[in-house]
């Protein structure tokens, strides 16, 4: 994670998530609301700046093993049901 304590960070929602399109929205808001760069998410999480930028637009094709990597860096928890 990206050094930060997130159970005092506000607004933390539920989001269903059905296709690769909500699956960036959330990670896009779940940045912006720890305001962290793209840049900065890049250098963090050691993946690329380009596939966090395909990722935040919805790419059908980013690769899942780093999406997931990227989710963890920003504190994400994904559950299934």
């Amino acid at each position: 994670m990206l050094g930060e304590d997130l159970s005092i960070i506000p607004d933390r929602e539920l989001m269903e998530i059905s296709d690769t399109k909500s699956l960036g929205e959330g990670i896009r808001k779940a940045r912006a609301r720890l305001n962290v760069a793209q840049k900065d998410l890049s250098l963090a999480s050691g993946i690329g700046l380009r596939f966090i930028i395909e990722l935040e637009k919805g790419k059908p094709t980013c690769q899942i093993g780093k999406a997931l990597e990227i989710a963890h860096a920003l504190g994400l928890k994904l559950e299934m049901t």
